[in-house]
C-alpha cells in the first residue's frame, strides 16, 4: 500500500444503541449531546482524510482475530427494542478487501493466526458512531474482531502487528466505551458514580504514561484501577483501546473527550 502521512490511532465512545438517532430519555435529554458533538467533530480534529479505515468494535468477538472481507459490507442490526426508524439507519461505505488481506498478512508476520468473513455486515459499534464521524460513507471500512478469551495483552499484540497501516493511509480505530456496565448504568446510587469517576481517572494516567511501556503494563493490568470490574463486568468494551494503543507504538495518548452519561464519566482517547 502506498506510504502517506502517519496518522493517529482513535478509541472512541459509540454510545447506547441507536441513542443518536431516537429521541432522547425525557429524564436527561442533553445525556448524549456531547458525544455526539465529540463524534461529528472527529474527521475534522483528525486532520488528513483516511484512505481507509480499520476499527474494532466491541460488539464482535471469534476464536481467531478475523477481518471483514467483503466489498461491500451490509448492515447488522445488533441491538434490540428500539424504535422501528433506527432498523433503517443506512450506512454504505465500501469495504476494502485489499486492506483485509493486508491486514491478515501483517498479523501472519506477527505470528497471529486469523481468518476472515466476506458475509458479515456492519454492526452498531460502527455504523452508529461512524454516522455522526464519517456521514459521507465515502471512505473504505474494514472491521476486525476481538479475540475471544479477551486478554489484554493479546490485543496489543494485535495492535503492535497492525502499526504499520499507520503510514499506509489507515486510521486505526477501537470502538467500545469506557464504562460500561449496563446493570449500573442509569442508576443514580453515588457509589457507582464515584467509582466510575475514579476508574475514568486511572485510565486516563494509563493512557497518558509518557512510557509506552508502563503505559502498556498498566492497561494490562486494568483490572487493578479503582472499581474496575463495577465499571467493566466484561471487558468487550474495553479492549478496542488495547488494540489502537498496540498500534499506536511510542506515540503517547491523551484524552480527547470526557463527558458525564447519566452521570458515568466516559471518555475518548486518541495516540499520535
Amino acid at each position: 500500500m502506498n506510504a502517506s502521512p502517519r496518522l493517529p490511532t482513535v478509541y472512541l465512545p459509540h454510545g447506547g444503541g441507536p441513542c443518536f438517532f431516537m429521541d432522547p430519555p425525557a429524564q436527561a435529554p442533553h445525556a448524549w449531546d456531547g458525544m455526539a458533538a465529540y463524534l461529528r467533530g472527529l474527521a475534522a480534529a483528525i486532520g488528513a482524510k483516511p484512505s481507509a479505515i480499520l476499527v474494532v468494535s466491541a460488539h464482535w468477538e471469534t476464536v481467531r482475530p478475523t477481518v471483514n472481507s467483503g466489498a461491500h459490507p451490509g448492515m447488522l442490526f445488533d441491538y434490540y427494542g428500539f424504535p422501528p426508524h433506527t432498523y433503517r439507519l443506512a450506512y454504505p461505505a465500501p469495504g476494502s478487501p485489499v486492506l483485509a488481506a493486508r491486514v491478515r498478512a501483517l498479523l501472519a508476520d506477527a505470528g497471529i493466526a486469523s481468518d476472515e468473513d466476506a458475509t458479515r455486515g456492519y454492526d452498531h459499534g460502527v455504523f452508529v458512531p461512524f454516522l455522526l464521524a464519517w456521514p459521507d460513507a465515502d471512505v473504505p471500512v474494514v472491521q476486525l474482531s476481538l479475540q475471544a478469551g479477551l486478554d489484554p495483552d493479546a490485543h496489543l499484540a494485535i495492535g503492535r502487528a497492525l502499526a504499520p497501516l499507520r503510514d499506509e493511509g489507515v486510521l486505526v480505530v477501537g470502538s467500545g466505551m469506557s464504562y460500561h456496565n449496563l446493570r449500573e448504568f442509569f442508576a443514580g446510587d453515588a457509589r457507582v458514580t464515584i467509582g466510575a469517576q475514579q476508574f475514568d481517572e486511572a485510565l486516563t494516567h494509563a493512557v497518558e504514561d509518557a512510557d509506552p511501556r508502563g503505559r502498556d503494563a498498566r492497561l494490562v493490568d486494568w483490572k487493578a484501577m479503582p472499581a474496575a470490574l463495577a465499571c467493566h463486568p466484561r471487558a468487550e468494551h474495553l479492549l478496542p483501546l488495547m488494540v489502537v494503543a498496540g498500534a499506536a507504538g511510542d506515540d503517547r495518548g491523551r484524552r480527547t473527550f470526557n463527558d458525564r452519561v447519566f452521570g458515568k464519566a466516559v471518555s475518548a482517547f486518541q495516540f499520535g
